[in-house]
């Protein structure tokens, strides 16, 4: 059965990580350069809030709210929520922040006729609704299922049951793209072709996502 959708994740995937931005962080929000040191998978060694999180300590929104609350310290800042930060260093232009990897990929797949969708744990929760209106790519997608909403957190299997029962597709013909491997752990137990998305290098990523579409 050939593949007749891409299911990316946002965070990551479509948009560079916040660890890829800080010298953008950094100017948006008064801070000097060199402010924000953690670097997360770019260098894992040296941030043990990652590995704690990816040891499976402590969950990727428990990661990005002390993330968050130390840059509202540095910033001066009264920010509850990781939307805050988010917002604050990326809410005026967003569209630096998007890798043009995805944006090819995506268009690639949209003009051979394939489906779109994301599948995301946060998009609204950590980039704030109105992000969504200022990336008119997002048009070009089917389906969008945040768990801001639905409560469904990846890699629960439901969280994946419902972009599929939106998309009206069966797993075997969706290839999902997700930089967690948690997350990927769990797709590939619901039948799903899957791309553990590198970070640090995209361009490899997006081919092999698109060659997994047969593009």
């Amino acid at each position: 059965m050939s593949a007749e959708a891409l299911i990316l994740d946002f965070g990551g995937v479509i948009s560079r990580t916040l660890f890829e931005t800080h010298a953008l962080s950094e100017a948006a929000l008064g801070l000097p350069t060199g402010s924000l040191t953690w670097q997360g998978p770019f260098a894992p060694q040296s941030d043990d809030l990652w590995q704690s999180m990816q040891a499976g300590k402590i969950s990727e929104r428990e990661y990005w709210h002390q993330r968050t609350q130390e840059v509202a310290a540095l910033a001066g800042r009264d920010w509850r929520e990781m939307s805050d930060f988010v917002i604050a260093a990326r809410g005026a232009d967003p569209l630096p922040v998007i890798r043009p990897e995805a944006l090819a990929a995506i268009a690639k797949a949209r003009d051979a006729g394939k489906r779109l969708a994301i599948l995301s744990n946060e998009l609204d929760l950590f980039y704030g609704a109105e992000f969504r209106e200022k990336l008119p790519f997002l048009k070009a997608f089917d389906v969008i299922v945040d768990a801001t909403y639905t409560g469904i957190l990846k890699p629960d299997p439901r969280a994946y049951a419902e972009c599929l029962a939106q998309l009206g597709l069966p797993a075997e013909t969706c290839v999902f793209v997700d930089d967690q491997p948690r997350n990927i752990e769990g797709a590939r137990a619901v039948g799903l072709a899957c791309v553990a998305f590198d970070v640090t290098n995209p361009i490899a990523s997006y081919r092999q996502a698109l060659s997994l579409l047969g593009l």
